[in-house]
C-alpha cells in the first residue's frame, strides 16, 4: 500500500525557515520524480518545486527560485522541501507528489502558516 506522509509544517513568521519532509513507502521510491505543491485557500493548487528520479535535476516556480530547495535521499525515502525567507504569501497546505509516467501518488499534505 503507497503512502505519502508529509511533516514539518507550522506557524513561522516572515523571514523564518522551515524544512517539510514527505516520507514514502510501498512503491519504489528511486524510480519516481518528486513533486510539492501547495494549495492556499481560494486559490488552484500550484506546482512549487520538482526532483527528477535519476539525476535529481529540480525545477522551481518563479514565486519560490532562489529561497526554497528541493532535495531527496533515496536510501531513507524521503524528499524534503526547504523553505527559506518565507513569506506570508507562502501560507499554504503543502502536498508531495510522487510521478512516474501516467502513474501519481498524492500525500495529505502540511500546513505552513507564515505570519508575525
Amino acid at each position: 500500500q503507497v503512502h505519502l506522509v508529509e511533516s514539518g509544517g507550522g506557524l513561522v513568521q516572515p523571514g523564518g525557515s522551515l524544512r517539510l519532509s514527505c516520507a514514502a513507502s510501498g512503491f519504489t521510491f528511486s524510480w519516481y520524480g518528486m513533486n510539492w505543491y501547495r494549495q492556499a485557500p481560494g486559490k488552484e493548487r500550484e506546482l512549487v518545486a520538482t526532483i527528477s528520479s535519476l539525476t535529481s535535476s529540480t525545477t522551481y516556480a518563479d514565486s519560490v527560485k532562489g529561497r526554497f530547495t528541493i532535495s531527496r535521499d533515496n536510501a531513507k525515502n524521503t524528499v524534503y522541501l526547504q523553505m527559506n525567507s518565507l513569506k506570508p504569501e507562502d501560507t499554504a497546505v503543502y502536498i508531495c507528489k510522487a510521478q512516474r509516467g501516467s502513474v501519481g501518488y498524492w500525500g495529505q499534505g502540511t500546513q505552513v502558516t507564515v505570519s508575525s
